[in-house]
Formats: C-alpha cells, structure tokens, sequence
C-alpha cells in the first residue's frame, strides 16, 4: 500500500458500539471459563481432603503444579501473542485447557490429576495475557478502562460461579463432574470465538498492512450503520521491525517491566493464597465440606463486586491512583480479617477483602500492565511479569502451609495485607498514569516518530 494504514488513530476514534461489545462477550466468555477451571480447584480440592482421597501436602502439589502451568502459558502466550498474532494465541490456550480440562475428570489417582492439571494450567495461564491485550488493543482510550474491568466482571463471575456450582455439584455428583462442566464450556467458546478478528494494531506492527486495511474497514463499516465517523488524526505509523525480547531490560523500558512484575506478583500471589486456600482451611478447622463451600460462596460474591465498582471508577479516578486506594484497602482489611470469631463477621469482612482483591486484580493486572507496553511487545512484556507472579505462586502453596501450621489464618492474611502496603509504596513512588491516553502515546523512550503520511479516504471517516 502507498499510505500507512493507521490503525491506531482509526480504532481511537471509533465510538463505542456492536463490535466492541461482541468483542467483550467472546473474549470474556473465554476468560469466565478459564476463571472457573482455574478457580475449581479451591472447591475440589476441600473434597479430595474430605474424601480421603487427597491430603494437605498432596494439595500443595496440586496447587504447584497448577501454578508450574500458569507460569508456563503466560510465557508462551507473550511470545505467541507476539510472533504468531492475537488470533492464534487465545484460540490455542482455549482448546489446550479445555481438552485437558475433560482429560482430568477420568484422573485415575492424584498423581494423574496433578500431572494432567499442569498441562491445562498451561492454557489456563495464557488466556489473562491474551484477554486484556486484545481489549486494549480494540478499546479506544476513553473507554478502556471500563471495558478491561468489565471483562474483568466477567472472569471474575467464573470465580463465583464455580464456588456456586461446587456448592450443589460436588456433593450431589463428585468432583469429576466439575472438570467435566469446565471443559465442555471452554470448548464450546473456542467455537463461538473462531471468527474474532486478528489486532489491527498488531497486523501494522508485523507489516501486514493489506489484511490490517481489510480487518479496519470492516470494523468501521459496521462502526458507520450508526452515522458518519470521526475523522481521523493522522499519527505516526509503528516500526515493522521485529523487536527482541531484551527490549524489556533496556534503559527506557526496565522501569515499566519491573512495575508490572510487581503488580502482577502481589495481584496473583495475593489473590490466590487467600481464595485457593480458604475451603481446606475451614475444612481443617472442623466445618464440614458443605458448610466450608457455603462460607466460601458467600465471601466470593466480592470477586464480582469488586470489578462492579471498577466499571464505575477506572476511567474516572485511573489505574494508577486507583490500584493505591485498592491496595491500601486490602491491607488494611486483612490486618482486621485474623481477629474475627463470628461467621457472620468473618464472611462479611472476607467478601470485603475478596472485593478489593478482585478489584485490585483487575485494575492492576487487566487495565494497567498491557498499557504499560507498546504494541510490538505488549505480550511479550505481558508474558513476562505474569510469568513472574505465576512462577511466585509455585512456592506459595508451602509458604501458606507453613504460615497456616505455626499461626493459622492470621499468619496467612497477615503476608498478603504486608505484600499489598509494599505494592502501594512501589506504585506511589514508580508508577506512571495511563488513563485517557492512547497506548501508542504511552511508549516509552520512543524515537522522534517519522512525518506523518496521508491519512485514509474520507470513504472510511
């Protein structure tokens, strides 16, 4: 082609419409599955233990070998996502964590089941680095916000849905039926999902400027049935070099990798070390496997809740102050969680701190880590700090089960309340701003951009 294709500025100033919510649907759809095979294993695990059929060390391993998975499909999902496309990234997690999802529910011992969970744990980690990449890459910048946590309303619904689902299944059919239901909806999802478009965004930056025009000019068809578009401001075009990996170590990029490992290591070693845990603590201290269920489904009502009142603040407030705020909470909840002794107080402050956990994860780890990198490495860069929370969770099991022995809940929450006031400190003193502004306009260190080149015809405006 004679003219850049632009994609930045045309999908910037398209106003919100079909499209973008189609998008939000089947991206969402896939990460509410990946949420409810990822978060099952709280609920299944309480039973393995009731049942006999597993213990507490045996869960340490499941849990490990879980997190192994994860750490190994963010990685890959980065560099995929990167080299192959969007496209190809989140339709292979699907199928991978949806097959191995059905594998698990004929798991004849639980050596199989840990060994089978990892290798779904693989697809089950990449679907976070794919899911927030895509909806910031197709949401303009007034908007992204509120789209990355509705998406994150949507995952999060997985999380409550599974407590709710584990509540009647497991004691009526087993445990097999879970994997049996998570597998069967991921599949289902990576069929619906099979006509969502390639990046624009990452087309251009590759050079596959004809098939990025045709993907554009479709969106903005369907974008024009409601009246005539903006007109386009020309920006510069990205380079179609391919950029290595090290360029997440470099002088001007280092600071925004090392802010979003430490994002994604509290959001994920946070969040996890208290949801994955709490049934087999409650099992351990004496309530039965049903009534522990019952607990948990109540205190994760706050995994919906807490992205609930993101939707409403993510634009307003900004990821940046917005994840200070959440993450004070958090602390300072948790520091109050260890002294409760009625259930209705200890299920009512646990769905506060479940609430500003979810919304923590997702300001944190849905809008502002893909925003801190520039399209050529946003999974990449992604991959990596997700890689690093995931790759902390692999130790975390034994560290929980230490803290649970020698203090019992009060040393586990006390950990996650100290990690959330470090976040804060960190992001108070190295965090930058992303709200309002495009992502291209968020790169760092950039060189001076090239002369701007004619932008599309008025036909596509």
């Amino acid at each position: 082609m004679n003219r850049p294709v632009n994609a930045a500025a045309r999908l910037d100033r398209l106003p919100i419409g079909p499209f973008h919510w189609r998008v939000l649907r089947l991206v969402g759809a896939g990460m509410f599955f990946d949420s409810f095979d990822n978060s099952m294993m709280a609920g299944v695990l309480a039973a393995l233990v009731g049942s006999g059929w597993s213990n507490m060390a045996l869960n340490a391993r499941f849990i490990s070998a879980t997190f192994l998975g994860l750490t190994i499909g963010a990685a890959l999902a980065g560099l995929a996502g990167d080299r192959l496309g969007r496209r190809f990234a989140y339709q292979f997690n699907l199928l991978l964590f949806g097959v191995m999802c059905l594998v698990a529910s004929v798991a004849p011992s639980m050596d199989w089941l840990i060994a089978i969970r990892c290798l779904m744990g693989i697809g089950l980690g990449a679907e976070f680095v794919v899911g927030y990449g895509m909806m910031a890459e197709f949401v303009p910048p007034a908007n992204r916000g509120r789209f990355t946590t509705m998406l994150n309303v949507i995952s999060s619904s997985g999380t409550f849905a599974v407590a709710l689902v584990g509540l009647v299944v497991i004691p009526m059919v087993g445990w097999r039926a879970m994997f049996v239901i998570g597998g069967c909806g991921a599949l289902w999802v990576w069929w619906l999902r099979r006509k969502l478009p390639e990046s624009p965004r990452w087309l251009e930056s590759v050079g596959r400027t004809a098939e990025a025009e045709d993907t554009l000019r479709a969106i903005e068809q369907e974008a024009s049935a409601n009246g005539p578009l903006p007109r386009v401001v020309v920006s510069s075009v990205p380079s179609q070099q391919r950029v290595p990996i090290t360029v997440l170590f470099t002088r001007p990029v280092i600071r925004r990798t090392l802010l979003a490992v430490a994002v994604n290591v509290t959001c994920l070693v946070g969040s996890y070390s208290f949801t994955a845990w709490i049934p087999s603590f409650f099992v351990r201290e004496g309530l039965s496997v049903t009534r522990s269920l019952g607990f948990t489904t109540a205190m994760m009502a706050g995994t919906i809740a807490g992205p609930l009142i993101g939707v409403l603040i993510a634009d307003r407030i900004g990821r940046r102050h917005g994840i200070m705020a959440t993450g004070l909470a958090c602390s300072c909840i948790g520091a109050i969680y260890p002294f409760l002794t009625a259930p209705v107080a200890i299920m009512f402050c646990g769905f506060l701190l479940v609430s500003c956990m979810s919304l923590f994860l997702a300001l944190g780890l849905g809008g502002y880590t893909p925003e801190l990198f520039p399209t050529a490495y946003r999974f990449r860069g992604t991959g990596l700090a997700q890689m690093v929370g995931r790759g902390g969770l692999i130790g975390t099991p034994y560290v929980v089960l230490a803290l649970f022995s020698n203090y019992g809940i009060a040393g586990v929450v006390a950990m996650i309340a100290t990690l959330y006031f470090s976040l804060v400190v960190v992001v108070a003193v190295a965090g930058i701003e992303t709200n309002q502004k495009s992502l291209e306009d968020l790169a760092p260190g950039q060189p001076a951009p090239p002369q701007p080149l004619a932008a599309p015809s008025d036909a596509i405006r």
